[in-house]
């Protein structure tokens, strides 16, 4: 079975985005809905990103309907399929968030269409992951696929099938893995060696596409080693 691997360095120089291509390292990403930036971190370059409010509003009346969209920076020109995608990920909740439940919505979106208008997600919540309530907790890990099922929907619908719980925080480094085969995706955090989520029957629209890092609201994320292994 050939492997193709791709490996993303945080390297290059600071550049705010909105809805612009970045070159970074021979590769060219895109920014869909965010602003970003490479920066320093504890003396390390990584990607910052967060939510562009102003490219895409944010209503707390309307909570379900404009959450878990396409608010990412897409690497362009990798399609995967089926594989391996990992990435080192930290998050923080913005001064002055403008949605009191923010919980630090950072993660991965894959197999996204051309227009953005379909692919799979999975994210994280880190400011539950240690609560004391058992129920917050158990949010901490959540899959999607939009358009047709995000949170909500799958909440109502699963029984909390497609969220679980995971020992992570915020202002930390978490590692994400998301192995792909067919219409199923197992999910480690923090190279466990049994996978911490397991997606047994993907709902998205998609059999392939690109791979983004993702945020969502009063967010602040940081991202790093960005590694795709295509099989």
């Amino acid at each position: 079975m050939k492997k193709t691997i791709f490996i993303i360095a945080a390297t290059i120089c600071a550049l705010n985005t909105f809805g612009q291509e970045i070159k970074w390292k021979g590769q060219t990403f895109a920014a869909k809905n965010v602003t970003s930036a490479v920066v320093k971190l504890n003396g390390e370059e990584v990607l910052k990103v967060e939510r562009d409010l102003k490219a895409l509003p944010f209503d707390l009346k309307n909570l379900e309907r404009t959450v878990d969209e396409p608010t990412y920076v897409k690497l362009k020109g990798v399609d995967i399929e089926n594989g391996v995608i990992e990435v080192k990920m930290l998050s923080r909740i913005q001064n002055s968030a403008p949605f009191e439940g923010a919980q630090g919505f950072i993660g991965l979106a894959f197999r996204i269409n051309e227009d953005d208008s379909a692919y799979e997600s999975v994210y994280l919540r880190p400011k539950v992951g240690r609560s004391e309530n058992q129920f917050a907790r158990n949010h901490t890990v959540q899959y999607y696929a939009y358009p047709d099922y995000k949170f909500d929907k799958l909440r109502k619908e699963g029984e909390g099938v497609y969220e679980t719980y995971a020992d992570v925080g915020l202002d930390e480094w978490i590692t994400m893995r998301i192995e792909v085969t067919g219409g199923k995706a197992n999910v480690y955090i923090n190279n466990q060696k049994a996978p911490s989520f397991v997606v047994a029957k993907l709902k998205g629209k998609t059999a392939h596409g690109e791979v983004a890092l993702w945020v969502d609201i009063a967010t602040t994320g940081y991202f790093k080693d960005l590694k795709i292994t295509k099989y």
